[in-house]
């Protein structure tokens, strides 16, 4: 199959200048504060968006140098394949955020919620509209609700 060649749409701007310490989930960040820097060439696509409330942030975890298709999260003992896991390790390091929008100034995003490292390039963005997303009973496979409770909580590097 061909590869797929994607360009950055802007940069994020946050406090997290390495992967150590990171929320591993964005719903774990909420008073973490940062900017998105939509690239000029693209500014005029952030048109209306000022009326949502939260939007999903499509990225790429560019410091991920070692993608595996085993993951073993460390709130759970044992080994799950990547994607039945929300890890970054994954074959294509693509991660998906939902953040809320504080308020947009020209072509800057300030956003809150964030658990993506300082320089993480931005792929798109998207609004959020909880209508469009699924309803009814959700399952979470092998992940009990206490766990995702520790999900929350959990920084990288906590082992």
């Amino acid at each position: 199959m061909e590869g797929i060649l994607y360009h950055p749409i802007g940069r994020i701007s946050s406090p997290f200048k390495d992967n150590v310490g990171v929320p591993r989930q964005a719903v774990g960040a909420a008073d973490v504060r940062a900017k998105i820097e939509v690239f000029n060439e693209f500014s005029k696509g952030l048109k209306d968006l000022d009326g949502f409330s939260h939007i999903v942030v499509v990225f790429h975890l560019h410091l991920v140098t070692s993608p595996s298709l085993a993951a073993h999260p460390p709130w759970d003992g044992r080994e799950h394949g990547v994607f039945a896991t929300r890890s970054p390790y994954r074959p294509n390091p693509i991660g998906i955020s939902t953040v809320r929008l504080e308020r947009i100034h020209d072509n800057i995003l300030e956003v809150s919620g964030v658990d993506m490292i300082d320089g993480t390039p931005v792929l798109d963005i998207k609004p959020y509209v909880p209508d469009l997303n699924p309803a009814g009973e959700v399952k979470t496979g092998w992940l009990p609700d206490t766990k995702a409770e520790r999900m929350v909580r959990s920084r990288s590097g906590d082992r």
